[in-house]
């Protein structure tokens, strides 16, 4: 993996934009990246946490914000509650509707 390829890998917590597929248009938190480029997605509600969906990085868009609490629960506990996850997306979504999004 190069330098560039290193600066756009998606990590745990980062929330991002579905462009392909079937949920194509809404917004998920990543929980994990597997080699070489996939990534597994939820959003605490129709794709719970235990039912992630695996999906190629070419078909998201990565946003700058990573989400501090989910993060951490990931990392420390290997596991983030389906409510924490929730919480994360409307509050980023209520952010970026008020205009102080990307």
């Amino acid at each position: 993996m190069d330098v560039t390829e290193a600066e756009h890998r998606p990590l745990p917590g980062q929330i991002v934009r579905v462009t392909r597929g079937r949920e194509a248009g809404s917004y998920a938190v990543v929980i994990r990246f597997d080699e070489p480029h996939f990534v597994w997605l939820v959003d605490g509600d129709k794709r719970k946490f235990g039912q992630a969906k695996k999906k190629n990085v070419k078909h998201i868009q990565l946003t700058n914000h990573i989400d501090r609490e989910v993060a951490e629960s990931i990392q420390a506990d290997g596991r983030v509650s389906n409510a924490k996850l929730r919480y994360a997306l409307n509050q980023y979504l209520l952010h970026i509707g008020e205009g102080k999004g990307e």
